[in-house]
């Protein structure tokens, strides 16, 4: 279950681009959400600009407001602004204070622990009023491999990392499985906030409900992910919800329109959001060797073998079975695109996928682009005496090879 919580690395990550992505949506895009299904949260408004930020806490109703950067990473409170501005999240006194400060944010790139040195571009703020909280708790839906279904996972040691909570005090995470049609039954709902140590049978009946709508968004909207950290008990007896992010299921898109509509592909990294419209699962990675691969599963391999061999892969690139000359010709360009990939090892196993297919994407894109960069080539299956032919015949230079540590280490060998 704890395995859930953790964030995944980048070769995980890879590894389940094959099947699907995940949507995420902004902070003041969740605290809509939240509150459309009767959650309560702080006071909220989004600005996307300096002025808007004036004018949004200019009409607030009261001062001592919190302004946090909307940008998909976590760790924003101890990121830097590429502008040296240190941190995503301020207090400000003043609509005055609260332009200064969306005027260094907006338009800026934040670098967080989980945005890698790039950073990403802040394109709006929430401003949000200023709750002071008594405890913290932590509690999120997810999916829940071992039980088969979704589990509330809940723990009264909030506001801070959960991976840290659960390495350190195992019984400090409290773990409900939830009927899948009937979700989240009042008693155990109340159960678990009494375990969790809310004061108060207000404050009870409150965090019941929080747990109790939760799920109801987790089920309505093919939520893959509902993290509140923290969910608050305040001074004054009630439960909010500080901090929400959200992941949804990309298979659920074409009934979940609404959600998809939220999309901020200013987020994500540009090559990536490329490859989804011409259905290629890519995904980009800090290495010098370039991958071109059919199927998740070779596509791991090859990048395990890269490794072993000393290279690190550029990135995860699975051109999928129903490839075609066109399909591989725009893969080919995202590779050559990145200006650290040193050598292009494409592994291709010819299955379903046909390997003269690959070899003709592969070199008209060579000669359309005029390829500088050294190629090594595996082929291996179905139309693959085919495939060589064509290579052979386009007078190319191409290194070919059908062993798969061979290639692997004459493309490591390349990028150095």
């Amino acid at each position: 279950m704890l395995a859930s919580l953790r964030k995944a690395g980048a070769v995980a990550r890879a590894a389940s681009a094959g099947q699907k992505r995940f949507l995420s949506i902004h902070e003041y895009q969740s605290v809509n959400l939240l509150n459309s299904y009767g959650i309560p949260t702080p006071k909220s408004v989004a600005a996307k600009t300096p002025d808007e930020a004036y004018n949004v806490a200019k009409n607030f109703g009261q001062d001592n407001l919190v302004i946090k950067a909307q940008v998909l990473a976590g760790g924003r409170g101890k990121g830097k602004f590429d502008n040296g501005l240190q941190g995503g999240v301020h207090m400000v006194a003043s609509p005055e204070q609260a332009r200064e400060y969306a005027s260094k944010m907006i338009g800026a790139k934040l670098i967080t622990k989980q945005t890698g040195a790039a950073g990403r571009v802040c394109n709006a703020v929430m401003l949000a009023e200023r709750r002071d909280p008594a405890h913290e708790y932590y509690v999120a839906v997810l999916n829940d491999r071992a039980t088969g279904g979704p589990v509330l996972v809940a723990s009264a040691q909030g506001g801070m990392n959960i991976e840290e909570v659960a390495a350190k005090d195992p019984n400090a995470i409290i773990t409900v499985p939830i009927d899948f049609e009937n979700g989240l039954d009042r008693a155990t709902a109340l159960n678990l906030a009494t375990k969790l140590g809310f004061k108060g049978d207000q404050a009870n009946q409150e965090a019941a409900d929080i747990f109790i709508n939760l799920y109801k968004i987790f089920k309505d909207k093919d939520a893959t992910q509902i993290e509140i950290n923290p969910m608050a008990e305040t001074t004054d007896g009630h439960v909010l919800c500080m901090d929400a992010k959200f992941g949804f299921d990309d298979n659920a898109e074409f009934r979940q329109k609404d959600v998809f509509a939220l999309r901020d592909i200013t987020q994500e990294e540009p090559s990536e959001v490329e490859a989804q419209k011409h259905n290629l699962n890519f995904i980009k990675l800090d290495g010098s060797v370039g991958c071109l691969v059919n199927g998740a599963g070779l596509a791991m391999a090859t990048m395990d073998v890269l490794s072993l061999h000393g290279g690190n892969p550029a990135n995860f690139l699975d051109v999928g079975g129903g490839a075609t000359p066109e399909t591989v010709k725009k893969a080919f360009e995202l590779l050559v695109s990145d200006p650290k990939v040193k050598s292009i090892f494409i592994n291709i196993f010819g299955g379903i996928m046909r390997c003269d297919y690959i070899a003709e994407g592969v070199i008209n894109a060579s000669k359309e682009l005029s390829l500088k960069i050294p190629l090594i080539v595996r082929l291996k299956g179905t139309k693959e005496t085919e495939a060589k032919e064509m290579i052979r015949q386009s007078g190319m230079k191409i290194y070919a090879f059908d062993g798969l540590d061979e290639a692997a280490e004459q493309a490591v060998q390349l990028a150095a």
